[in-house]
């Protein structure tokens, strides 16, 4: 019997790079809603929080941009491409109607 370990989303790269993604596109939809407010600094969340170190502020950039890529092509690791632990790869699957 499965203990919920498929239920998780699949491998932690593959759940950070969904949290890069999401924290990637709500800062881009936050920088546009600045523009069209009109506010001159924009509401670039990674810039406030990392811009006084202008290294660190391109790393998260380029973290989040590799997520995308991950998410695009999908993760290739054995969890991710399964779908399922071994447990519940095994188990028969149930079908109703059967007695």
């Amino acid at each position: 019997m499965c203990k919920d370990c498929c239920k998780k989303g699949g491998c932690v790269m593959a759940m950070i790079a969904k949290i890069l993604v999401i924290v990637g596109g709500v800062n881009w939809g936050l920088v546009g809603l600045g523009m069209l407010l009109g506010t001159v600094g924009g509401w670039n969340v990674v810039n406030m929080i990392l811009g006084s170190v202008p290294v660190l502020e391109a790393v998260v950039y380029l973290l989040v941009g590799i997520s995308a890529v991950v998410m695009i092509f999908g993760c290739k690791c054995a969890k991710c491409k399964d779908g399922a632990c071994a447990t519940c790869a095994t188990e028969a699957p149930k079908t109703e109607g059967t007695m």
